[in-house]
């Protein structure tokens, strides 16, 4: 099924198609069913960009392998979990882990350091490794602990630093729950860190996790229907299509490049 409108009567937010370099939808699973993923995929599949195989589901999933090829067959790309690869490297097993991924035929890995105690320039080489072998590359900047205090300096420098590296896209950290990295305990944008961020000179390469939808809303809002989003739930993910073309009542009129009519004068506002 193609993706966006079935119908032209509206004006709407222009939205890049497949394969996008603006915009994309990454999703989390976090384990569900071969007929959920062939379900999902047959509603949405051109609205969907990257589905992350959530935490280390990836090892778990009896179905992964039929999993990646629907995912394959619908254009998505297959993104294994950075928790998968923090636990390889604890165990020294990451070579391990690159083979399970390359015969798995996951697309793209996500290399974070939030959860364990690796080192920046570990880190570095596992982005380096990943991209010599072929993956694209999803470094995730942030730290899954609460407690940690977020430096909008110190993601800068990481962003820079992961770049160099070899990764190809950011990952904001937000978790499933929305409540770190990006965002306080309430689930609140930091806004001096999102600064930073959409200051960056590869701000067209970070993908905001959000997993809630006043988040997502709020991203909309300020940086465009054309801003990447991930960790959406699978069974969101037409609803935030909707709110990237104005057509929820959380971003009406107020996405930027959308066209509203004034229905009392009959104006574009």
């Amino acid at each position: 099924m193609p993706a966006g409108p079935q119908a032209t009567f509206l004006r709407l937010p222009e939205r890049s198609v497949k394969p996008r370099r603006t915009g994309l939808t990454h999703v989390l699973d976090k384990g569900c069913t071969l007929q959920t993923t062939q379900e999902v995929l047959s509603s949405v599949a051109g609205m969907i960009d990257i589905w992350k195989f959530g935490w280390g589901t990836a090892y778990l999933d009896p179905a992964v392998r039929s999993k990646v090829i629907e995912l394959h067959a619908a254009q998505v790309k297959a993104c294994t979990g950075g928790t998968l690869l923090e636990v390889a490297w604890l165990q020294g097993r990451t070579e391990e882990f690159f083979s399970f991924a390359v015969d798995v035929g996951f697309d793209c890995v996500e290399v974070s350091d939030g959860a364990t105690s690796m080192q920046v320039s570990e880190k570095r080489e596992l982005i380096a490794r990943a991209r010599e072998l072929g993956f694209v590359v999803l470094a995730e900047v942030g730290s899954k602990d609460p407690t940690r205090a977020v430096t909008p300096a110190d993601w800068h420098d990481e962003i820079e630093g992961d770049i160099a590296a070899g990764a190809n896209w950011i990952v904001a950290e937000g978790r499933e729950s929305g409540t770190v990295g990006l965002y306080d305990k309430n689930g609140e944008v930091r806004e001096s860190l999102l600064q930073v961020l959409e200051s960056n000179a590869y701000a067209s390469r970070i993908i905001y996790e959000a997993p809630q939808r006043a988040q997502q809303s709020f991203l909309l809002r300020h940086l465009g229907s054309e801003v990447s989003l991930g960790n959406i739930a699978l069974d969101e993910v037409m609803g935030l299509e909707a709110l990237r073309l104005g057509l929820r009542a959380d971003t009406l009129g107020s996405v930027p490049g959308e066209l509203v009519i004034n229905s009392e004068r009959g104006l574009s506002v």
